[in-house]
Order: structure tokens, then C-alpha cells, then sequence
């Protein structure tokens, strides 16, 4: 009985946040039923199942909700901006890019194409989406998102017209979506100190620039043909990533854990060198880990950091950024995050948008019932 009153206390608190985003009250039962249904236990969370939930007798009024209805899926972002501050908000938190596919049939999605997709580790076709994920002690969720458009997509405005797509939205690289969205979010007050993401974020210099402009330290994959500038034993001279790591003495390599995974610690060698000489706003590293059963298994960050910043330290964010793939997974299986059927760009946002509202929302009561996130995969 507590935890069906846990329930409805949040929902409401839900509703009366993004309620005020609804002009008449049938939109605004809606998207509370939408949420509600979201978290419900139907294999599929599309319009039809999501009405049938909610008692309609036709999807027409969830299907306007997505299509037709006058609302601003980036004004309820906000809201979940501040769901997420005032329940999870940790001024350690943790700011996590990463992006996910979305894999359709046909031509006419927002932003389809053959393009490579990490949830299916090759080229499909298929939408990308890039996200930004809150980490914290008492949780993570989904905080931001963006429907990545390829540029033969934004050159083609008749068929952006077809799909949607309003004629201000530009081309704009992953990373650049990436920064926009850590730009809101700190903007919005959301307490963050570490910024981390996989390779096509962390080679780009100009996300680099911008994280460091807001403040923000980072550990960031790059690719082992990074071009690095050199520590002061070579100055301003350029290496690359594997080539400066391992130029490095043997005894420089310690084992750290990375956190838990389903096999326990995720244990592997790591070793680091200053690069890119004096920072103001704090040191510069170049960060490898190899692993404890493949030497020739490497990977590479470039880290930003406070003066001083343990080795441990770096480890532990490096690690945080393997938790999206257990929140992308999460939130596709247990708030529908990829059971859409809409085709048009705003159905697209608005869906994604309740979705990470509905994933906040367990997050939040699993924090309040103390329990951390489930372990992530090795």
C-alpha cells in the first residue's frame, strides 16, 4: 500500500511540473497516462497498448498527444531538468555523452539512414540518438537528448519539410549536439564537476574547449591515433596517443578498478603522462588502460582534471561512462525508450522526452528505497 502511494505522490508531482506546458486538460491527462503507461508492464509501448492502459477506446488521443497537440517537448525537458536536479542533484555529479540507434525500415523517419549504430555494432538503417545522462550516488537517468540529422538530410529541405523538421534547424556534428546539451544542462543548475564520453566526443577539440570554458573536468576516449602535445621532456612536440604511452617506463602502470560489473571489479592496468605543459584551470592527462589478460587490449583518454587529481580518480570517471549502455538498455525495456512509431520530428522528441521523464521517476524511487544502479556489464 506505501509503495502504491510512493507511486501516485510522484506521479502527481509529475503532473503538476509539467502541467503548465498544457493548455487544455485532455493533452494534460494525456501525457500523465503516457508516463503512467510508460512504466507500465506492456511488451510494447506504443500508442495503441498506451491507450488500451489508460482506458481510451481509440489511440487518436495519445497519437494527437505525439502529433497534432500544442506543446513544446524542450519547455517539459526543462521540467525533467529540474525533477532531476531537486531529486538526484550531487554537486560530484557526473555528466555522461553517448549516443544510441534506433533501428527503422523505409525513408521517411526524421533523420533515417544507413549510418554505423553501436546498439547493433554495424551500419543499419536507422535514427541516432545523442544523449546526455545524469550520474550521481543516488542514481543515473537520461537528462537531454537530440535527434542527430545527416547532412544529406539537412540539404535536402523538401524532404526535411515532409518529416517535420523546422527550416531553423541546422547540421550540426554529434559533438556539437553533445556540448549544446551539457550547455543547457548547467545552465538549468544542474550540479555537475566530471564531463566523460567515448571517442567521436573526446577527439573533438572543440567539445574539449567548451567543457573546459563551463568549468568542467573530463575524462574523454580517444582514438590511439590521437595527435597529443607532448609533456615537458618534449616540448610542443606532437605524439600519438599509443605511440606516447608507450614510450613510457614499465614500472609507470598500476592495476585500479574501474567499479563493478556482473563479474565483479572490472580490474585493468593503467598508466598516465601530463600533457599539453601548465593549465590554469587545472592539470591535463593522457590516460591508457590495458588489459590484465591482453596486453596488446588498450584504450586511451585525454583528461582534464583538478590540480593534483588521483590516478584513482580518473579511473573511476573512465568507468562512469559504461553505465549509459545499462541506462540505454534500461530505458528501452522498462520506459519503451525505442517503442515509438512516429515518423515526424517533433513525435520523435516528444516521445524520447516523456520516456526520460518515465526513467527519472524510477530512478528517483529506487534512490528513496536506497538502491544503487545495477551492476553494469563487463
Amino acid at each position: 500500500m506505501a509503495e502504491v502511494e510512493e507511486w501516485a505522490e510522484g506521479l502527481e508531482e509529475i503532473g503538476d511540473l509539467i502541467g503548465p506546458r498544457f493548455v487544455r486538460s485532455e493533452p494534460r491527462r494525456n501525457a500523465v497516462g503516457y508516463v503512467r503507461g510508460l512504466l507500465s508492464d506492456e511488451e510494447r509501448k506504443n500508442s495503441w497498448t498506451l491507450s488500451e492502459r489508460a482506458g481510451h477506446g481509440t489511440p487518436d488521443g495519445m497519437q494527437r498527444l505525439l502529433s497534432t497537440t500544442d506543446w513544446d517537448p524542450d519547455a517539459v525537458r526543462d521540467d525533467l531538468f529540474t525533477y532531476v536536479k531537486g531529486h538526484l542533484g550531487d554537486p560530484g555529479g557526473i555528466l555522461i555523452i553517448d549516443e544510441t540507434g534506433f533501428l527503422k525500415k523505409g525513408a521517411a523517419s526524421a533523420g533515417v539512414a544507413r549510418q554505423y549504430s553501436g546498439t547493433a555494432g554495424r551500419v543499419e538503417n536507422c535514427q541516432i540518438g545523442v544523449f546526455l545522462t545524469y550520474s550521481a550516488p543516488a542514481g543515473r537517468t537520461l537528462l537531454d537528448r537530440e535527434l542527430y540529422l545527416p547532412k544529406t538530410w539537412v540539404d535536402d529541405r523538401e524532404r526535411c519539410t515532409r518529416a517535420g523538421i523546422p527550416k531553423t534547424r541546422e547540421f550540426g556534428t554529434k559533438p556539437v549536439l553533445a556540448a549544446n546539451m551539457v550547455d543547457r544542462a548547467l545552465d538549468a543548475g544542474i550540479p555537475a564537476r566530471w564531463a566523460t564520453g567515448d571517442a567521436v566526443y573526446g577527439q573533438h577539440t572543440g567539445l574539449r574547449r567548451r567543457l573546459e570554458a563551463r568549468g568542467l573536468h573530463y575524462v574523454l576516449a580517444v582514438p590511439m591515433n590521437q595527435n597529443i602535445i607532448a609533456p615537458t621532456a618534449w616540448p610542443g612536440e606532437q605524439w600519438r596517443a599509443d605511440k606516447l604511452i608507450a614510450s613510457l617506463r614499465g614500472n609507470v602502470w598500476r592495476t585500479r578498478t574501474a567499479g563493478a560489473g556482473t563479474k565483479g571489479d572490472r580490474r585493468y592496468s593503467w598508466a598516465r603522462t601530463r600533457i599539453n605543459g601548465p593549465a590554469e584551470t587545472g592539470e591535463h592527462w593522457l590516460l591508457a588502460r590495458r588489459s590484465l589478460r591482453d596486453p596488446t587490449d588498450l584504450a586511451y583518454y585525454i583528461c582534464h582534471g583538478p590540480n593534483r587529481v588521483s590516478l584513482a580518480e580518473l579511473v573511476r570517471i573512465a568507468g562512469a561512462r559504461w553505465a549509459i549502455e545499462e541506462t540505454f538498455q534500461t530505458s528501452k525495456g522498462e520506459t519503451g525508450l525505442d517503442h515509438y512509431q512516429v515518423r515526424q520530428y517533433t513525435g520523435w522528441y516528444r516521445h524520447i522526452t516523456l520516456s526520460m521523464f518515465a526513467q527519472a521517476f524510477l530512478t528517483v524511487i529506487r534512490s528513496k528505497k536506497g538502491a544503487l544502479p545495477p551492476p553494469t556489464a563487463n
